[in-house]
């Protein structure tokens, strides 16, 4: 029997800051992959979290059974070994750490059963999620305080820029 419901949480703009990684490259790259810039190979080594995003996993991490559920762009094979890295930099990468072994990386998120989903877009199939799609950075849930004080217990918010998070940049 299970005793925590199952939460996923996707990567790209909802933990990680994609505008960080877009910041990082040179003018020239931003030309040459406008429009699927998810393709520059690299980028996504560049890429910071959101503010509060570290703490807001940890917590959740707690309160439920959480895994990271992301898409990594099919032409661009140097995202999925840098999305493994950053999880390792900014999570964790020993047993016991709330994100070891917990990513799942997959064009079909839909196919994931679970309870809650907070990812920012419907793509992959986020929107036809068996469980309730959180969708970050909507105006119910536009940031991670928003999203913890639904989602954790007696609505207990991280602050929004906690020193725990500074401390790691």
């Amino acid at each position: 029997m299970r005793t925590k419901k199952i939460l996923y949480i996707d990567l790209d703009n909802t933990l990680v800051d994609f505008a960080t990684g877009i910041a990082a490259i040179s003018d020239d790259l931003r030309l040459e992959y406008s429009g699927h810039l998810d393709d520059v190979p690299g980028i996504f080594a560049l890429m910071d979290p959101m503010p509060g995003a570290l703490d807001a996993y940890a917590q959740l991490a707690e309160a439920y059974d959480t895994y990271i559920l992301s898409t990594a762009p099919w032409d661009n094979p140097s995202a999925w070994q840098h999305k493994v890295e950053w999880v390792h930099e900014h999570l964790g990468t020993v047993a016991g750490t709330p994100a070891y072994k917990r990513l799942i990386l997959s064009h079909h998120k839909n196919l994931n059963r679970g309870d809650y989903l907070i990812d920012d877009r419907p793509n992959n199939g986020a929107s036809k999620f068996e469980g309730e799609w959180v969708k970050f950075g909507a105006d119910d849930y536009p940031n991670w305080p928003a999203v913890t004080a639904y989602l954790l217990p007696d609505g207990r918010a991280i602050e929004p820029e906690s020193s725990a998070t500074a401390e790691r940049r």
